[in-house]
């Protein structure tokens, strides 16, 4: 008796299926993983790029029925836009929010504002800044 082969000679019939698929898939799998990183980077280019408007507090000081903000204000030349600013009490409850307006030509503003508040304060909390 003969015994019969049921595989092909190694490279006698060009590449198997299964070579094919793997390639298929690796050509696919590069151009989805630099498609997702260029969606990254344009994200993250946008939203450095894209804030006018950046702010920081500086220090507060809190009194009965107000608190007194001393923000800096980073933006582009004549970029308009506000900071909105919030203040709790003591067990967390909001006690006033505001929104603080900034335009002109400079691109540095160091400015003292008045929150408002409807009880003591204890902290002064910047939420965020958007342009016009």
């Amino acid at each position: 008796m003969s015994t019969v082969s049921t595989h092909v000679p190694e490279g006698r019939y060009g590449r198997s299926s299964d070579q094919r698929s793997d390639r298929t898939l690796k050509v696919v799998g590069a151009v989805l993983g630099a498609a997702l990183l260029g969606l990254v980077g344009w994200f993250g280019w946008h939203y450095v790029a894209g804030s006018e408007i950046s702010a920081q507090v500086i220090s507060f000081q809190v009194s009965e029925k107000a608190v007194q903000v001393h923000l800096e204000v980073h933006k582009d030349a004549g970029a308009s836009g506000y900071c909105t600013v919030r203040s709790q009490s003591g067990d967390g409850a909001e006690v006033g929010r505001a929104d603080f307006r900034f335009s002109g030509p400079e691109t540095r503003i160091d400015q003292v504002v008045t929150l408002r508040t409807t009880a003591k304060g204890s902290t002064a909390e910047l939420l965020g800044c958007h342009g016009d």
